[in-house]
């Protein structure tokens, strides 16, 4: 068995572990068939380029994250290439995604309005720290108060405010969800309207 399958077949089990997803799932979902999955898992196949890339998109993953040695894989976002998404009252950037035993996102919002963001799976928690501005944030019904240099940690899985006190603010937030099903990353495209409409983005 050469390093190269063991390490896919390693990295494929342990993605579609962590997402709750069974070999049959994984197989309906990548357009593939599961005998062919197995031997990829089990070591004894030899996945083409197109598979890999198929398990991949299935697993919500860059295809480097099946074939390289964890240790070995490095994210670099570079600022001058930031994209922001627009949401209620705010912009958003993804940083980063983390996979454990559940999910861990990295976000910079920049915080022009008010908007809120519906509950997230139940147990996560977000971790805000303001980098500038000033700002009021939390669960709807006992949101507090912060400035340039504050930090919160409050439960995601209730109903939660961002709004600007002044001008534009900008913070820094982790999301901590204890372990993601299918379908259920993401946590920030959920925010929503006040009118209750689903925000664009």
């Amino acid at each position: 068995m050469s390093t190269g399958i063991t390490v896919v077949a390693r990295n494929m089990r342990i993605l579609r572990e962590q997402r709750g997803l069974s070999l049959a799932e994984l197989a309906r979902q990548a357009g593939l068939a599961k005998q062919t999955l197995s031997k990829v898992e089990l070591g004894t196949g030899n996945p083409t380029v197109e598979t890999l890339f198929a398990v991949a998109a299935a697993l919500g993953v860059p295809v480097t994250r099946l074939v390289a040695e964890r240790e070995q894989v490095m994210t670099v976002r570079r600022g001058r290439d930031a994209a922001w998404q627009e949401q209620s009252g705010y912009e958003v950037r993804s940083l980063d995604h983390v996979y454990g035993s559940g999910v861990i996102e990295n976000y910079v919002l920049r915080i022009r309005g008010e908007g809120y963001s519906e509950p997230h799976p139940v147990g996560t928690l977000e971790h805000l720290y303001v980098i500038s501005g000033r700002v009021r944030v939390g669960p709807q019904d006992s949101p507090v108060e912060l400035e340039a240099g504050d930090f919160v940690r409050f439960p995601g899985d209730r109903r939660h405010l961002y709004a600007s006190l002044d001008g534009e603010s900008v913070v820094h937030i982790v999301v901590s969800v204890p372990r993601v099903q299918p379908g259920t990353g993401g946590g920030h495209g959920t925010v929503r309207r006040e009118n209750g409409a689903p925000a664009e983005g």
